[in-house]
């Protein structure tokens, strides 16, 4: 998690703010109100990111390269999801830390290796459904034959490794009144929150935006000029899509450059407006999350194909649940005869049925909304 302090300026041995800070803030519902924010980004996006997982995970092999991506990107949602119970602790204990130096370290390599990561899929994801749609023809970036897929999911996640380890070798456990977890370098470090913040602005936000942004107005132009699409409702969705990435990310960034410009020129903000910029940064980094919980919502449940597959998928289970207890009636010496063993293999025949049903209706929101 990012985390800032004030470059310090004094006046007399005494802090500039002191002299001009007049605002009173209320931090304790502030941290009322982060903790359970923090309680439902938590629930719901574990709960939708794993049905996701469950669904979709065996056609990772044979998928196109859209559901590929949202693989990805659900995957990574989940991981940045299960950092945030020590996150809501955190916030509750104003800044305590009370894990130790390695789960300080660990913590956040693995929220922001995947703060990186499900942006880039979600680019790719997009780029790739609009050659789906527009482009048949064209090489997939990700195609089900061969390794090239492999390879290019593992650079992307090399990729955001590298970026989480520029931040993360100065995240460390410091013993002041109380341990805490922060990211301080020993020297230089405006410059070095200066750079971190651009590389971020960078390849977390106005790199994946553009890509988002392009390719789903070339979409929407796309479906709207198709014959057989009659409902306005498709083109609108397209747009939703990248609507929601940016109301997710733009508040971030905006308040991490306005922090940036603080840095360079510690004077330009008066000490009040600055006090509201600190405050508000830990309230839209937490509002940012909510992605975890609109991926799964707007790239799967939305999706009829999706939605067929899980009722397959629940189907399928209780189907082997429902079985084995009449399987195992079945092979005892004096169950049931002949009669018996035909109707399980009758069920086995249907389970099959219902299997070859699901891997055919195999998600193609990536090709159709």
């Amino acid at each position: 998690m990012e985390s800032h302090n004030h470059t310090l300026d004094f006046y007399n041995g005494t802090p500039w703010f002191v002299y001009e800070c007049t605002i009173e803030l209320d931090t304790d519902n502030r941290r009322v109100a982060l903790f359970l924010l923090y309680l439902l980004i938590f629930m719901a996006g574990l709960l939708e990111n794993l049905l996701v997982l469950w669904v979709n995970w065996r056609q990772r092999h044979s998928a196109n390269g859209v559901l590929f991506c949202i693989l990805n990107v659900c995957l990574s949602d989940t991981m940045m999801v299960v950092t945030l119970p020590f996150y809501m602790m955190e916030v509750t204990m104003d800044k305590v830390w009370l894990w130790g130096r390695f789960l300080c370290r660990v913590t956040n390599l693995i929220y922001v290796v995947n703060f990186y990561s499900s942006s880039f899929f979600l680019a790719l994801m997009t780029l790739e459904r609009y050659l789906s749609l527009t482009k048949p023809a064209f090489p997939a970036l990700f195609p089900a034959v061969g390794r090239r897929r492999w390879w290019l999911c593992a650079g992307v996640w090399l990729l955001s490794l590298f970026l989480a380890l520029l931040e993360n070798v100065h995240v460390d456990l410091l013993e002041w009144d109380e341990p805490g977890c922060y990211m301080l370098p020993e020297q230089y470090y405006t410059e070095w929150f200066i750079s971190v913040s651009f590389l971020c602005l960078i390849f977390q936000f106005l790199f994946p935006s553009a890509v988002i942004i392009t390719c789903n107005i070339l979409i929407a132009r796309a479906v709207r000029a198709a014959p057989d699409v009659q409902d306005s409702r498709d083109v609108r969705l397209v747009h939703v899509f990248s609507l929601v990435f940016v109301l997710c990310w733009l508040p971030y960034h905006l308040i991490m450059f306005l922090m940036m410009i603080d840095d360079i020129n510690p004077f330009l903000f008066s000490c009040n407006a600055v006090e509201v910029l600190y405050f508000v940064f830990s309230i839209v980094e937490v509002l940012s999350l909510f992605h975890c919980v609109a991926n799964p919502v707007l790239y799967n449940f939305m999706s009829k194909s999706f939605r067929r597959n899980l009722i397959n998928t629940v189907v399928t289970y209780v189907s082997r649940a429902g079985d084995a207890p009449q399987l195992g009636a079945a092979a005892r010496p004096n169950g049931g005869g002949g009669g018996g063993g035909g109707a399980v293999e009758g069920r086995g025949v249907e389970v099959a049925k219902q299997r070859r049903v699901s891997n055919a209706s195999t998600s193609q929101s990536d090709v159709g909304l």
